[in-house]
């Protein structure tokens, strides 16, 4: 798992000393305690030296035996110095922006063991020119400078999708850090279209969460490489949920655990009915046009107000002035949530972009990647899709609700075509 957070360049593995224990063993004439024999540390980096053609993607990997890891430096060609952060396990340091092509550049790397020896290496190696093979067209749906719900899950696209045995290589470049630390998980779409983000329970009210997809030259298999670096930094704000009963026909609404409000509701009628799951709200509209004559199930265009979306298939949550009468008994829409045009407006002054939507007691369930499903399944579940593995520790707090309405404690665009019903 690639967690950029809480990075320190003390994290090599120190050889220990064998421990004996229990009897009575004289020491030889002129022998020294073994910390006193113990010589500098074994350390070797990457790229090898004078290497060529090596991928702008490329990172300073480090092996150490009998000491840590105390000084990199990265400088190219004409002397300027690479910023870098270490990975979490210190396997390798990082550039904080791709290098450039047919550029040549030299890390220095020392480590320290016992007794202060050190040893320093040093790689030289040049990088490849700019590929000409297809990139993969990814997309990050984590903008910077926004405030997000609880249930936000951080969300990487692409196109083409991401083949199984490449999937490794593309999240060890993605780096989420939160603060406070709440550590989490990437978890794959099984078509490879997708991958997403979260941590075993919902992010606390005030986290700031940084991302970083750090795809840019990257070779993706053996026909692609990835398309751009992207960053992004936002915060985590007040906690809101829906849940959607279509027994009841009612949406309740609450806001840091407490109801605030329930309002009648019109699902989807049999012949398009509404999913039933955990789904989070993908953006908002003030004014939108559901157009889905291009739709086999389709065939209508039709202006509405205060929508927000909650499938890539235009299952949205929207105001239907003209359903007033058959919400709170009576399913007639193509597989949205129709409120009256009172309550979809006061929705979209509580509301925020990742809060999480529960619909329970429709006639078909949320398929996975149909939006942002991160958490449709348990966290268990979750983690199973992970190129990489979890550590063993990671797991959900025994406190933590079933749904995040009992805490008490400029958006992304998902999809080109809005459609709705």
């Amino acid at each position: 798992m690639d967690l950029w957070r809480r990075l320190s360049l003390a994290a090599a593995a120190i050889a220990a000393t064998p421990l004996v224990l229990g009897g009575c063993i004289a020491e030889r004439k002129g022998s020294r305690p073994a910390e006193g024999r113990a010589g500098p540390p074994e350390l070797t980096i990457t790229p090898a030296d004078r290497a060529s053609d090596v991928p702008i993607s490329a990172e300073v990997g480090t092996v150490v035996k009998g000491g840590r890891i105390t000084t990199v430096r990265i400088t190219d060609d004409k002397g300027a110095e690479v910023k870098s952060e270490p990975r979490e396990d210190g396997s390798a340091w990082v550039p904080s922006a791709p290098l450039q092509p047919r550029r040549t550049y030299t890390a220095e790397v020392t480590a320290t063991g016992g007794k202060g020896k050190t040893t320093t290496r040093k790689t030289t190696f040049t990088t490849m020119p700019t590929s000409t093979k297809p990139a993969t067209t990814s997309r990050l749906y984590f903008a910077n400078n926004e405030t997000y719900g609880t249930a936000m899950p951080v969300v990487v696209t692409f196109d083409p999708p991401i083949p199984k045995d490449a999937r490794v290589d593309v999240q060890r470049r993605l780096f989420v850090k939160t603060d406070p630390p709440q550590p989490g998980t990437w978890s794959w779409v099984a078509d490879g279209t997708q991958v997403e983000y979260r941590a075993p329970d919902f992010w606390q009210p005030g986290t700031r969460i940084s991302v970083r997809s750090a795809l840019e030259g990257l070779p993706i298999g053996k026909d692609q490489v990835g398309d751009a670096d992207r960053t992004a930094t936002s915060k985590i704000g007040r906690q809101v949920s829906l849940d959607i009963d279509n027994a009841t026909k009612q949406m309740s609404v609450y806001q840091d655990g407490k109801l605030l409000r329930k309002i009648p509701v019109s699902l989807g009628k049999p012949s398009t009915p509404t999913s039933s799951g955990k789904m989070v709200i993908m953006e908002k509209f003030q004014y939108t046009t559901f157009d889905t004559r291009g739709d086999p199930m389709g065939g209508y265009v039709v202006d509405v107000e205060d929508a927000q979306r909650l499938t890539n298939g235009g299952e949205f949550i929207h105001g239907a002035p003209w359903s007033e009468g058959d919400q709170g008994n009576t399913n007639v829409s193509h597989g949205c949530t129709n409120l009256s045009a009172a309550a979809a407006d006061w929705l979209m002054g509580i509301t925020q972009v990742g809060d999480l939507v529960t619909v329970k007691g429709t006639e078909v369930t949320l398929d996975a990647g149909n939006g942002w499903t991160a958490w449709n399944v348990s966290w268990d579940e979750f983690a199973k899709g992970s190129a990489l593995p979890v550590p063993a520790g990671l797991r959900p707090s025994p406190t933590q609700p079933a749904d995040p309405g009992a805490v008490t404690s400029e958006s992304p665009q998902p999809a080109p075509s809005v459609s709705g019903g």
